[in-house]
Formats: structure tokens, C-alpha cells, sequence
């Protein structure tokens, strides 16, 4: 198996530490938790973490079962809006944690994740699938975009209150350009807009 580049994003402030693990400790601390709950085998690939919630406090080992092995897809670390959130992707399964009680986390709905993208200044971490974006806010879910593809999201700029990319539709078989406002998740163009 290829190794897996892990990705460290702290566009947002936040209050803990998180160290991505190649191995597992050699001695583990006290607090494990593994994500998804249910599942029955952590099999190769799983993403690790050592995370402290508060600087000096006492670490927990997080282990996030992996989605897919494809390496295009995002995996590692980012902060959030919310600054006791920490996500983990690994390998397009993305997961949002309470990094003061790591019991309490969700998982984002697409599977896979092909992409993340912050945005600070609307305090919005986007999501996107090969169809539709869905966005984090400093309170939870912010919104989710109707189709804007029938296969593949391309985003090519966010700015001025704005993310802008292009989607291919399956009726013409080109790519159609889209623009989705930050502020409500409301998109122009793309694949849906017939």
C-alpha cells in the first residue's frame, strides 16, 4: 500500500493540538475512541491522531476507519469553524469531533469527500462530493447545495462572498459553470439549474 499523504489545515483558530501518527504509540493514552463506532476492524490505512484538547491536557488517540484507498482523496486534519471542532478525513470519509468529549462527533453524509475547502471569512468549511457542496459553520450544518454536477465538481475561485466552479452536465456533455453564494448556499448555473 502507497503512503498516504496526510494534510494538517489550521485556516481556522482553535484551542487544541492534534499530531497526525505514521504507527500507533508506542504506549497509548487512557482515552481511545475510534470512528465510526460500529465498525469492527480498523484495517490499514486508518488515519491517527494524538489529540490534546487544551494545551497541557491529556492526550486522546482518535482512529478514523479509512473510506477509500484512492490517494486523490483528502485525508488528514482541519480545523473548523467552531474552534473545539477538529475534522479528520481519511480517505474521503470525513468526520467532525467535539475535541473537548470526542464521544460527541457526526459524520459528514458524502462518502467520498473529494475535497475541502475554507472559507474564514464566512467561517464555513465546505465539503464537496462529485455533486453537490455542503458546509460547516461555527453552529453545525450551514447549508447544502442542489446538484451542481452529474459527475465531478471543479471549485476555481472563492472570494467576495462567492465559490465559483464548473460541473459537467450529463444533457450536454460539457462542463456548465456554477456560482454558489456562501452566505446561503443559493448556486446559479451548473448541471441542476434546468
Amino acid at each position: 500500500m502507497a503512503i498516504r499523504p496526510a494534510i494538517l489545515n489550521e485556516s481556522f483558530a482553535h484551542g487544541w493540538q492534534a499530531e497526525i501518527l505514521e504507527t500507533p504509540p508506542l504506549i497509548s493514552p487512557s482515552a481511545q475512541y475510534v470512528y465510526p463506532q460500529a465498525v469492527e476492524e480498523v484495517e490499514r490505512g486508518a488515519l491517527q491522531i494524538l489529540l490534546r484538547p487544551q494545551k497541557g491536557s491529556a492526550p486522546a488517540l482518535l482512529t478514523f476507519a479509512l473510506g477509500f484507498a484512492d490517494l486523490s482523496l483528502p485525508h488528514g486534519i482541519w480545523s473548523c469553524p467552531n474552534a473545539n471542532q477538529i475534522c479528520a478525513i481519511a480517505g474521503g470519509y470525513a468526520y467532525i469531533v467535539d475535541a473537548r468529549t470526542p464521544a460527541q462527533w457526526m459524520q459528514i453524509p458524502y462518502r467520498p469527500v473529494t475535497a475541502v475547502y475554507a472559507a474564514p471569512e464566512q467561517a464555513l468549511l465546505i465539503f464537496s462530493s462529485f455533486h453537490q457542496l455542503w458546509a460547516l459553520g461555527t453552529n453545525g450544518k450551514a447549508w447544502e447545495t442542489a446538484l451542481l454536477s452529474w459527475e465531478g465538481l471543479r471549485v476555481t475561485n472563492i472570494s467576495n462572498g462567492q465559490l465559483e466552479g464548473f460541473g459537467w452536465d450529463m444533457h450536454t456533455d460539457r462542463e456548465v459553470s456554477f456560482a454558489v453564494d456562501l452566505a446561503t448556499g443559493f448556486h446559479t448555473g451548473g448541471a441542476g439549474a434546468k
